[in-house]
């Protein structure tokens, strides 16, 4: 009897011993959440968590080691929103700050409190996935060759070649596989706005002649305006409380400029405008380049002051015009430049190396004596090549920039290197260069063009609202 009794106090011993050690082991354990790579995209929820690593029990006779202080510094991830189907984590908002606040420094402007910028980076990066998952939902990609493409163009504008600025990224602490998968997104973004907005958008010529006529901004007419802006966002179903809310938001912006604290410190820290981090800046416009809202404030500002808080569709705005001078209008004087080109596209037979080669060959055929308008006509890739690739007179900003400096720089009849642009690849001859008066029928195309990125920018806002109203979103940035 007393051996059957010493057989299971023998295995409870056993078992204590045991139990004892794996207790000991897991206090010496350093468990820390694994850290999530932006580039591999945000955990799904619901998706199993990521194995952990056991540590190996030390042996009996060994102390167990000190924790390092750079183990002590590494911060846990943690979910800081959740957005339909997937996460923001705590690591990609760290990320966020931090290159905004290089960004706010390279600018020389004051940082806002770091709770603010948080909180309004925070609210970018909502926007931005909900944008990427209806991109994803309507089938709209971007993929690996187009992604070449577009650094490869990058890379050119910077002198170099591809792999040469992979190297400067990497010098500079830019992974690359990060680098691709910021390109990606803003591409994806950008064609989706192009898609959904820019490409619906129409301005019809009594629209600009109304606007030309209307007594209010004639007096205006001849102006530019230097304007910054703060926007607090209201939801489009927002009840009463959170309007409310919102407006004091507004306010506490406005009482911060009111009592001389930088528009643009303040700007990136209350302001949900794409532009917040550039402090708000428009840059100069032109009256009908600004939304109606707005020209009706500047035109009663003087350089340097500020409106009160304003409501519109959008949500409570504060705007400050910094500066004001003349702009174009009937009578002033504008270069022309009479310009055709060859223009060869880029595609996925030919490399840049083979289009450069085949305009290179070209443009030693037109020094020899060859004709412009007949090689035009056989080989430019365009709508003008019908009329031997002539452009007729081109003022001022009517082309791309890279086209344009390089026009510019051109004496009348030389024939320029291969210049590349968002287009492909082009061979330009200036004709001739004359100084004009800006015509009606000038200032007529100049006001439909800036209408329409007017109308463009204000239904981008207002799809933005939508969108962003109908996504599920919880916040948990303050569950610290």
């Amino acid at each position: 009897m007393s051996s059957m009794n010493a057989i299971p106090r023998a295995l409870v011993l056993a078992l204590a011993a045991i139990l004892c050690l794996l207790v000991a082991a897991t206090a010496r354990a350093q468990i820390r959440v694994p850290q999530q790579d932006p580039a591999a995209g945000a955990p799904r929820l619901g998706s199993p968590p990521a194995a952990r690593p056991v540590p190996a029990a030390p042996a009996a006779d060994t102390a167990p080691p000190a924790a390092t202080p750079a183990a002590e510094a590494v911060p846990a991830d943690r979910i800081v929103a959740v957005v339909n189907n997937e996460v923001i984590t705590a690591k990609e908002l760290r990320a966020r700050v931090g290159v905004a606040e290089q960004q706010l420094r390279r600018q020389n402007t004051p940082l806002p409190a770091r709770e603010q910028l948080e909180q309004q980076l925070l609210e970018r990066l909502i926007l931005e996935k909900v944008q990427m998952q209806y991109a994803a939902e309507t089938g709209l990609s971007v993929d690996d060759a187009q992604i070449d493409r577009a650094v490869a163009r990058i890379a050119e504008n910077n002198r170099m070649d591809p792999g040469t600025f992979r190297q400067a990224l990497e010098r500079d602490g830019v992974p690359w596989h990060k680098f691709r998968t910021e390109l990606r997104t803003e591409m994806v973004l950008s064609r989706l706005r192009e898609r959904e907005i820019d490409s619906r958008v129409m301005v019809s010529d009594a629209e600009a002649e109304n606007f030309l006529a209307d007594p209010e901004r004639a007096g205006m007419a001849n102006s530019e305006f230097h304007v910054q802006h703060i926007l607090v966002r209201v939801p489009e179903q927002a009840g009463p409380e959170q309007v409310a809310r919102l407006k004091a938001k507004a306010d506490e912006a406005r009482a911060k400029v009111a009592g001389g604290e930088d528009f643009a410190r303040t700007a990136a820290a209350f302001s949900d405008a794409p532009d917040a981090l550039q402090g708000g800046d428009l840059g100069w416009r032109t009256p009908e380049r600004l939304p109606g809202l707005f020209v009706e404030l500047v035109a009663g500002l003087k350089p340097g002051n500020t409106s009160a808080v304003v409501r519109s569709p959008a949500g409570f705005h504060v705007v400050r015009l910094a500066a004001r001078r003349g702009g174009l209008g009937a009578g002033e004087k504008v270069q022309q430049t009479r310009v055709r080109h060859i223009l060869l596209k880029n595609n996925q037979v030919l490399s840049d190396a083979d289009i450069r080669q085949r305009l290179t060959g070209l443009r030693e055929r037109l020094q020899h004596g060859a004709d412009f308008a007949e090689l035009a006509q056989r080989n430019s890739q365009d709508g003008s090549a019908a009329k031997g690739g002539e452009l007729g007179w081109i003022y001022p900003g009517d082309t791309v920039p890279d086209f344009e400096r390089a026009m510019d720089k051109l004496p009348v009849g030389e024939i320029s290197e291969p210049v590349r642009s968002p287009f492909g690849w082009h061979l330009i001859q200036v004709l001739e260069r004359r100084v004009a008066d800006a015509s009606e029928e000038r200032r007529l195309l100049v006001a439909k063009q800036a209408l329409r990125e007017r109308k463009a920018e204000e239904a981008y806002q207002d799809w933005l609202r939508q969108l962003r109203d109908r996504a599920y979103v919880e916040h948990r940035l303050e569950e610290r």
